[in-house]
């Protein structure tokens, strides 16, 4: 009889720690993918060439664009960094993963004024969710952006967002977690472009989903690498050519096989930390089963996919 009180108990106990939303009962905070494709999503408006019809047959293979979850359990909190075009079903799988009856959704970091990591703000509106002063985290300029520019600015006049102020490199104490923003080379016409170092109490990570060439920022890669347990980096286009008919030496993005050229001296132990992440439509990192995608395995670094779990 024991027995099988204990079997119920332990059931039971299981049962609970499921519903309390993924391996958020212990206690451990930890970033949860919530999306991995470029700004525009996987299948990409307008394109109907051969790589994207999977994506038109089988909505099941849909991407959503880049977007990370960020939930503390100890703190019984949960943030997003982007609010995407994909926003409403992203913060569906922030809500099965952290539910709302446990976890106050604690607000968005936004890192830049790019369509793919802001606009999904809209669904917080008058018009949508009619939310109450949500924070959003944002550089100066992007606040200035939000504040002073229609649709964006009936958010905060309706107070569905309450706009807080990030600086270069100044931490945000979220309780057991820190965000610290860093700005980095990307195209800033309407804002500046920052990446996230993001610690817990045991491990850290960064989040740089947009940046120029690895070249053109002050900062070392392999040694920024050194300083995290995950780097979630820029993975737009695999390579060169995968853009027919433009020059791509003038798109502002590292290639995958150029960041993995730059990381190679690194042991596996290091490579192992990289998780490539924000892949346009044309990148065949989207299929787990392409060449590219064992190729970059085979190498001993990550790539970036939905319902992805990192204890920090």
């Amino acid at each position: 009889m024991k027995s099988s009180l204990s079997t119920w108990l332990l059931s039971t106990l299981l049962l609970l720690v499921s519903a309390s939303g993924g391996i958020a009962a212990n206690n451990q905070p930890y970033l949860f993918i919530l999306g991995v494709a470029q700004d525009a999503g996987y299948p990409q408006s307008g394109c109907y060439r051969e790589h994207c019809m999977p994506g038109w047959n089988d909505p099941r293979r849909k991407r959503g664009a880049v977007s990370l979850g960020l939930i503390d359990p100890g703190g019984n909190s949960k943030y997003m960094f982007e609010a995407t075009p994909d926003f409403p079903a992203q913060l569906f799988a922030l809500e099965q993963e952290a539910p709302s009856g446990r976890y106050e959704f604690g607000g968005i970091f936004l890192t830049h004024a790019h369509i793919g990591h802001y606009t999904g703000l809209m669904f917080l509106g008058h018009e949508a969710m009619g939310a109450s002063a949500v924070p959003v985290y944002a550089m100066p300029r992007m606040l200035s952006y939000l504040g002073s520019n229609g649709p964006w600015s009936q958010l905060v006049n309706y107070r569905n967002i309450a706009l807080s102020a990030l600086q270069d490199g100044q931490q945000v104490s979220l309780g057991a977690l820190k965000v610290t923003p860093f700005l980095v080379p990307h195209r800033d016409e309407y804002s500046e472009t920052v990446g996230f170092r993001i610690d817990g109490p045991n491990k850290s990570a960064i989040f740089i989903p947009d940046i120029n060439k690895w070249t053109q920022w002050q900062t070392n890669l392999v040694e920024l690498v050194k300083t995290v347990d995950y780097a979630l980096i820029d993975a737009t286009f695999y390579a060169n050519g995968e853009l027919p008919g433009r020059d791509m030496s003038k798109v502002p993005h590292p290639f995958v096989v150029e960041s993995m050229n730059a990381l190679s001296e690194l042991p596996a132990s290091e490579r192992n930390k990289v998780w490539f992440i924000h892949m346009n439509h044309t990148n065949p990192l989207l299929s787990k089963e392409s060449e590219e995608s064992q190729a970059v395995r085979l190498k001993g670094f990550n790539i970036a996919s939905e319902g992805v779990r990192l204890d920090l």
